[in-house]
């Protein structure tokens, strides 16, 4: 009886830790759909309103007059959607290759691949930048794209997942006469649906969000994304920050973020607890 009581109090303990963490994060979040909601009056009144009333729709509007809105959430999708396509299709099959193939360096190959994940973005950031200009990629798609197209994170979460499947089933493959690839497209890729729904969410938010490179290799104003693009919009060009705007169009970029977070979350703890298995 003392023992279930301990255990009573400890998990309402963790309960209201929880939910005193998820009412944490949904603040700031709450705040920014609120003031997207107020005119300016509203969200410099004193004392503070906390429900707009009434809702003012119209910085939705205005927002999409003051900048091309629709061009850097256009940019920001067609960037994250093919970004986070690529790194699944190379990242499956390079962490398929070091999983289940076997080959000359194998190891010493895979910990160069692992050890590029401690080496900060913001160092790459110089000689990415002279590739970009050498190819002619500056202010395109592609240099925003290809080098979000490699990660050694994606290839160890695949390599972990792969290493976990039952030799058995390549096997029964190779006696059906697949091959390599067969094997890798017809029996390993369907079965590691958790592990690229995983890779796929935490690729697609970061590209999303991604500031420092879309900033520097852009120039023109069609090719900005929306991060760049709310910088841009509380830039200095304007005597004062619209802030219901501003917040506007915050909860426009956190759209797209927060439906790929739902259709993934599923597969997401799954493919996060065995993508840290190791043999």
């Amino acid at each position: 009886m003392v023992y279930e009581e301990e255990m009573g109090i400890k998990r309402i303990i963790a309960y209201l830790l929880l939910t005193f963490g998820a009412i944490s994060m949904l603040v700031p979040f709450a705040w920014m759909l609120l003031t997207s909601l107020m005119s300016r009056q509203q969200v410099f009144s004193w004392p503070p309103e906390l429900i707009p009333s009434p809702v003012y729709i119209r910085n939705y509007f205005d927002v999409a007059n003051a900048v091309p809105v629709a061009a850097y959430f256009f940019n920001s999708a067609f960037i994250a959607v093919i970004t986070t396509t690529g790194q699944l299709l190379i990242a499956s099959m390079a962490g398929y290759a070091f999983a289940r193939l076997d080959f000359k360096h194998r190891e010493p190959l895979f910990l160069v691949f692992l050890a590029t994940t401690m080496v900060p973005p913001q160092v790459n950031i110089v000689p990415l930048f002279f590739i970009m200009r050498e190819l002619h990629w500056i202010d395109t798609y592609q240099a925003l794209i290809a080098p979000g197209l490699f990660g050694g994170f994606g290839i160890f979460l695949m390599r972990q997942w792969f290493k976990t499947l039952p030799g058995e089933l390549e096997d029964a493959a190779k006696i059906d006469g697949c091959g390599p690839f067969l094997a890798f497209f017809m029996v390993a890729l369907p079965l590691a649906l958790p592990a690229l729904a995983t890779l796929g969410i935490f690729t697609f938010i970061l590209t999303w969000n991604s500031f420092m490179w879309p900033l520097i290799v852009t120039n023109s104003d069609t090719m900005r994304t929306l991060p760049v693009g709310l910088a841009i919009f509380k830039g200095s060009f304007r005597e004062t920050t619209e802030w219901g705007q501003l917040m506007a169009c915050a909860v426009i970029s956190v759209i797209p973020v927060i439906g790929v977070f739902l259709l993934g979350q599923k597969y997401f703890i799954r493919g996060i607890m065995t993508g840290g298995v190791k043999e």
